[in-house]
């Protein structure tokens, strides 16, 4: 029997917002999304968990930029508390690939270098191929209306130009999507993996056009789906991620060692 399905996380569920709210809002996305990832069965104070997510919703909207130092004294200050509390919580966002701990060094927001990011976008869209042809397979009319819907809502944030509003549902039309695939393995990782890219979406998606490509990527994956074409299904999730791939790519430039080997082969 097919396993029941759990309905969207607050995190994931959009509302229009004016326009002086949309920045609060977003933050507030972002910390529901990583207490949802990383707090939810994690045998830890409620307190880690808050400055894990206060913390980390900075480091995903970019308010935290990567480089950044994370000094433990000044946030034990602003929550007032020992540093210990405030050690632990770097120690969840480290796992979650979003704070690097070095030894003898202040922690700091993650820098990722372009063969890292090209990794988790690899290791991301094999996963995601697998979720949409099984979706394009086994899905019922009535959830693959649920995600048509998710992408009218998408479309809607595009068209009032909310880069921020499209990129939560982006994620909540993806989270869905994962969901309808009943493959707990994979959802796992791809949640694992979710902290590690929003980011770099915010990223690539405010780069010009590219929101607009996106858009048309899901609205011919939600077609291929309705034709329950896995092949299809597949190759489109695979192509939206090459490309968002391509356009990091672009705007972060080729990694110091790929400069050096065609130097030398000038």
């Amino acid at each position: 029997m097919r396993a029941s399905l759990r309905p969207l996380p607050p995190a994931l569920q959009t509302v229009p917002l004016g326009e002086a709210d949309e920045e609060a809002a977003s933050l507030g996305q972002a910390k529901l999304v990583i207490r949802r990832i990383i707090a939810e069965g994690q045998d830890r104070p409620s307190l880690v968990a808050r400055i894990a997510c206060d913390v980390g919703a900075e480091i995903l909207e970019n308010i935290r930029k990567p480089g950044d130092d994370l000094n433990s004294v000044d946030l034990s200050r602003r929550y007032q508390t020992s540093r210990t509390p405030v050690r632990e919580a770097l120690m969840l966002l480290e796992k979650e690939g979003l704070v690097e701990v070095l030894p003898r060094r202040r922690p700091r927001v993650i820098l990722l270098s372009l063969p890292e990011i090209r990794e988790i976008y690899r290791a991301r869209c094999a996963l995601l191929e697998l979720i949409a042809a099984d979706v394009a397979r086994q899905a019922s009319d009535e959830e693959i209306a649920q995600l048509a819907t998710l992408v009218d809502t998408m479309r809607r944030h595009h068209e009032r130009g909310d880069l921020s509003g499209y990129i939560w549902a982006n994620v909540a039309f993806h989270d869905r999507n994962t969901q309808l695939a009943n493959n707990r393995t994979a959802k796992r990782i791809i949640d694992s993996l979710l902290l590690r890219t929003l980011p770099l979406r915010r990223l690539s998606l405010s780069q010009p056009s590219r929101s607009s490509e996106s858009l048309a990527d899901h609205v011919h994956l939600v077609h291929a789906y309705e034709k329950r074409d896995p092949n299809l299904a597949a190759a489109l999730i695979r192509f939206n991620h090459m490309t968002a791939l391509a356009t990091l790519e672009g705007v972060l430039g080729p990694a110091p060692a790929e400069t050096a080997s065609r130097a030398r082969r000038k």
